[in-house]
């Protein structure tokens, strides 16, 4: 499918759609760095452009328009989120652009806050928005370590489907591949989760000898007082979440290494956010940071593509 790619970042989500044989024909951001990395890697089919000043008619017809509208307004993380909080309006231009290209689909990426923000009424407005504007709307939580990424980070999709689109061809929310290990024991359809010590493993010390890029890690000291970013890494489970605020002190709040001595360093935390070790990423080692913890996933990318791709079959079959 053809497909428009708002708040790109550097560009996780097109990256997995494009592995699952999908073309991006026009993506969007704001941040330098982040269209730079997207350049860089991908193509240079991105505008670097704040998307109130988009004008419609520079966006070209398309399929599908997906994206992750700026999260930090939602985030749990974030004590003084708000429903003033103007960050979260952004979306009313994601709400826009699908209003004024009419895509066969639609698929928005958010944190889980946006559930519970103003106790509900912000995602029943937002439902009921898109739902104004043609579509059937569902939305789910996925905790991205059930589809195999080393990764504890639960985000929600929010999925539309044109109305006029018969039930059939609505996106299907693709199901788990793997859990933990003793559910694992109990269900043998399902893998056992990736963890951070196995994703990371054969990966050198940032400070030895080695080719890979973007391997620099913060050298704020390690401080282990049960905070976010603060707390010991437990090398058999999944990561903790990739974080892309900062704490204040030390700039952006990374997690620490499996083996706790360090922080983990960008070219990581890029690994356990499924980037390929090629993808390079451009600007300040806080701003490759702030990249990659900005991201979806490149694996859990995939997935959403693979499911949009059978509808891609199936929509051509019902031609």
């Amino acid at each position: 499918m053809k497909i428009v790619s708002l708040f790109s970042g550097a560009g996780g989500l097109d990256l997995g759609l494009t592995q699952a044989g999908h073309e991006i024909i026009w993506a969007n951001d704001h941040d330098k760095d982040a269209v730079e990395t997207y350049k860089y890697n991908i193509g240079n089919h991105i505008i670097e452009k704040d998307i109130e000043k988009i004008n419609l008619s520079e966006i070209p017809p398309c399929d599908v328009v997906v994206g992750g509208f700026p999260c930090q307004g939602f985030s749990l993380a974030n004590t003084r989120r708000s429903t003033k909080d103007n960050r979260n309006k952004l979306y009313v231009h994601f709400l826009r652009i699908v209003t004024a290209k009419k895509p066969l689909y639609f698929l928005a990426e958010n944190v889980r806050g946006i559930l519970s923000l103003g106790k509900g009424k912000i995602i029943r407005k937002i439902v009921n928005d898109f739902e104004n504007a043609g579509y059937r709307v569902k939305y789910h939580i996925f905790n991205v370590a059930d589809y195999g990424v080393p990764q504890m980070r639960k985000r929600v999709i929010i999925a539309g489907t044109r109305k006029d689109l018969p039930q059939t061809l609505d996106y299907v929310f693709p199901a788990p591949t793997h859990t933990c290990q003793k559910l694992c024991s109990l269900n043998n359809r399902l893998t056992k989760w990736i963890t951070i010590e196995e994703a990371l493993m054969g990966i050198p010390e940032p400070d030895t000898f080695h080719k890979l890029h973007n391997h620099i890690y913060s050298k704020y000291k390690i401080t282990n007082r049960n905070f976010t970013g603060h707390r010991r890494t437990n090398p058999k489970l999944p990561s903790p979440t990739i974080l892309a605020r900062g704490n204040g002190q030390g700039g952006v709040c990374a997690i620490q290494h499996p083996l706790n001595h360090r922080r983990l360093s960008v070219r990581e935390s890029a690994i356990i956010q499924t980037f390929p070790l090629e993808y390079g990423f451009c600007g300040s080692m806080n701003s490759c940071y702030r990249q990659v913890g900005n991201a979806v996933p490149v694996l859990f990318a995939f997935i959403l593509g693979k499911e949009l791709k059978l509808l891609e079959v199936r929509n051509k079959s019902c031609a």
